[in-house]
C-alpha cells in the first residue's frame, strides 16, 4: 500500500517517480485512447520472423508513426502490401515500458479503396480546371531546337535511357542537364518538385522533360500530387510530361505542355531528327527548284509569244515605215519648198519691177546724172557750185570727176 500511495502522488524533486512508474503512466494514459481508424501511406514494410514492422505517414504533413503487425494479425490481412501503399488502418497505440517506444498495432488493415481515390483525383481535377490550369491558351510551344534539355527521372531508370538514347539518335549534339528525383514512393513529390524549380531557374535549359516508366495507378499517385501539379502550372519553362504509359493519365499530363505516351515519344516529340530535317531540306530545295523551273518556263513560253507577234518578229517594219513617212514627208517638204520659192520668185519680180520704175537709176539709163558736192550733197542749184568747186557725177554705169566752171544757166 505504500508503495501505492508514493506512486499516485504527484513527484517532487525530494520524492520523484521511478522511471518504470513513469513508463507505467504513460501506458496507461495511451492505452486508454483505445483504438482508431487512420489512413496514411506506407513508407517502411519489413518481414521479420513472421512479423511484419513498419512506417505509416500522412498523406499531406509530416508526420510519421510506426506500427507492428503481429503475425496472427498478418495471416488475416486481405491482399499483398508494400512500401508506397496507401492503407487505412484499424490501430492501437502500444507503450513498450521496458524499450520506452511507442507503436501502434495493427489489428486490421485495407488498402484505400480505389473509388476513394479517383474521388479525390477528380475533386482535385475539376478544382484545378476551374482556376484555368488545363485551358489550352496557356500551354507554351516547344522550340523547335533546344540548347539544353533538362530531364527529370529516376536514377539509372530506364526512362532516362530510353530519352537519351532515342535522343542521341535523332540530334547527336542535343545537350542534357539531368536531375535524378525518386518518381516513386514518399519523396517524389518533394523531389521532383525541387527539380522542377532547380531546372526552371535555369536560363540555359529551354524545355523539361519529367520521365518515368509504367506503373500500377498508386506507383503514380505522386504525379497527381497538387503541390507537384502546381509547381509544373507555374514554371515558365515548357515541360514534357512522359509518366507511365498511354493509358496513365496523372494530373501532371493535363497542367504540363506537351504529354508524350512514353519517354521514347517524349525524346521524339523535343528532339528534332536531324535525317528527317535534312531531307526535308532536301524536299524543300527540290520543291523550290522545280517551282522556280516551271516560272522560268512559263516566262519563257510569254516572252515568245510576244516575239511572234508581226510587231515583235522582226524589227525591219519599223525601219520601212519610217523611211516610207520620211520619203513623204521629205516629198512634201520638197513640193511646198518649191511652192513658197515660185511665189517669192513672182513677188521678187514684181517689186523689181515697181523698184526700177521708181529707182533713180532708170533716169540714169535715160542719160541723167546726179551731180554731187565734195560734203556729198547733191548739187541742185548752180549757185551751190561756183567756179572751181569740185564735183562727183554718177553715171548710169559710174562716176566721174569733173569742176565746175561757174556758168550760168541760160534764161
Amino acid at each position: 500500500m505504500e508503495d501505492q500511495r508514493v506512486t499516485d502522488a504527484p513527484p517532487t524533486m525530494e520524492e520523484p517517480w521511478p522511471v518504470a512508474v513513469l513508463s507505467q503512466k504513460i501506458r496507461g494514459y495511451i492505452e486508454r485512447l483505445g483504438t482508431a481508424w487512420v489512413e496514411g501511406e506506407l513508407t517502411q514494410w519489413g518481414v521479420s520472423g513472421g512479423n511484419v514492422y513498419g512506417k505509416l505517414k500522412d498523406l499531406g504533413e509530416d508526420a510519421t508513426v510506426s506500427f507492428t503487425v503481429w503475425s496472427s494479425v498478418r495471416a488475416r490481412l486481405d491482399g499483398d502490401f508494400a512500401q508506397g501503399d496507401r492503407v487505412i488502418a484499424l490501430v492501437k497505440p502500444n507503450w513498450w515500458v521496458k524499450g520506452g517506444t511507442l507503436t501502434m498495432q495493427v489489428f486490421e488493415l485495407r488498402h484505400v479503396g480505389l473509388g476513394d481515390l479517383l474521388e479525390r483525383l477528380e475533386r482535385l481535377r475539376r478544382q484545378l480546371a476551374s482556376e484555368g490550369l488545363f485551358d489550352p491558351s496557356r500551354k507554351k510551344r516547344l522550340p523547335f531546337l533546344p540548347r539544353r534539355v533538362g530531364l527529370i527521372t529516376g536514377k539509372d531508370s530506364d526512362a532516362e535511357k530510353d530519352v537519351l538514347r532515342n535522343a542521341q539518335l535523332r540530334w547527336p549534339a542535343v545537350d542534357f542537364r539531368i536531375v535524378h528525383a525518386a518518381v516513386q514512393g514518399e519523396r517524389t513529390v518533394a523531389e521532383v518538385t525541387a527539380a522542377i524549380e532547380r531546372l526552371d531557374a535555369d536560363p540555359e535549359v529551354d524545355v523539361i522533360v519529367i520521365a518515368r516508366g509504367g506503373g500500377d495507378f498508386q506507383n503514380l499517385l505522386g504525379f497527381s500530387d497538387e503541390r507537384l501539379v502546381r509547381a509544373a502550372a507555374s514554371a515558365s519553362t515548357p515541360i514534357v510530361s512522359a509518366i507511365g504509359h498511354e493509358a496513365d493519365r496523372p494530373l501532371l499530363d493535363e497542367v504540363a505542355d506537351l504529354r508524350a505516351s512514353t519517354p521514347t515519344d517524349a525524346a521524339k516529340r523535343v528532339v528534332p531528327d536531324v535525317a528527317e530535317e535534312l531531307s526535308r531540306v532536301q524536299q524543300a530545295r527540290a520543291r523550290i527548284g522545280t517551282r522556280l523551273t516551271g516560272i522560268l518556263s512559263a516566262e519563257i513560253d510569254r516572252i515568245g509569244q510576244l516575239r511572234s507577234r508581226p510587231v515583235l518578229a522582226t524589227t525591219r517594219w519599223i525601219l520601212d515605215s519610217r523611211a516610207e513617212e520620211l520619203t513623204r514627208f521629205v516629198a512634201r517638204g520638197a513640193e511646198l519648198v518649191d511652192r513658197a520659192l515660185e511665189r517669192a520668185t513672182t513677188t521678187t519680180a514684181e517689186l523689181r519691177g515697181h523698184l526700177r520704175a521708181l529707182s533713180p537709176q532708170a533716169t540714169l539709163d535715160r542719160g541723167y546724172a546726179i551731180a554731187q558736192l565734195p560734203d556729198g550733197r547733191v548739187l541742185r542749184d548752180p549757185i551751190d557750185a561756183p567756179s572751181g568747186t569740185g564735183l562727183l557725177l554718177t553715171l548710169a554705169s559710174g562716176t566721174v570727176h569733173a569742176t565746175s566752171d561757174g556758168s550760168a544757166p541760160e534764161a
